[in-house]
């Protein structure tokens, strides 16, 4: 009887221990599943982040192209003004003097006639100055670019 009772004994140790090592086991992998879920939770932070971050540098490409694209124009603008300069032929020395003069000169004016109002117009007032400066810009824009007949030329 008392091998029965032995024999029992180590079936009744062995199957918990056994039991045992399951449960153990069962508790290892919810705490290595929830690991794995906390390392893809980091891994789709860290994607997300970096997607965000691809954005923001598309979106400064893209506004780095545009300006330079502006900034081409300008200059392309810049050279067909100055190719236009260029193709005007010599007249007599005083028409050259004055028509080199005369786009700094309405400048000046412009931005005098401008402060003047500015400083001595009322806070109410104030709202003429853009009416002023719009008829001064449009005076000068007339007279530099008005009639200047080319095919009469002294010499």
């Amino acid at each position: 009887m008392a091998d029965i009772i032995g024999v029992a004994a180590s079936a009744a140790g062995g199957g918990l221990f056994g039991l045992f090592g399951t449960a153990l086991g069962r508790v290892a992998s919810y705490f290595e599943k929830r690991q794995a879920m906390a390392h893809e939770e980091r891994r789709w932070q860290h994607e997300t982040e970096l997607l965000k971050l691809q954005q923001a540098a598309r979106a400064e490409e893209t506004e780095a192209e545009l300006a330079l694209a502006q900034t081409q124009g300008s200059w392309s603008g810049l050279d067909a003004s100055l190719r236009a300069e260029a193709a005007i032929a010599a007249s007599y020395r005083w028409v050259d003097a004055i028509r080199a003069l005369t786009r700094p000169v309405l400048t000046l004016l412009l931005w005098g006639i401008t402060t003047l109002i500015w400083f001595s117009a009322d806070l109410a007032d104030r709202a003429s100055i853009t009416e002023t400066a719009t008829f001064a810009a449009t005076a000068a824009t007339l007279w530099w670019f008005g009639d200047r007949s080319a095919g009469v030329r002294h010499k």
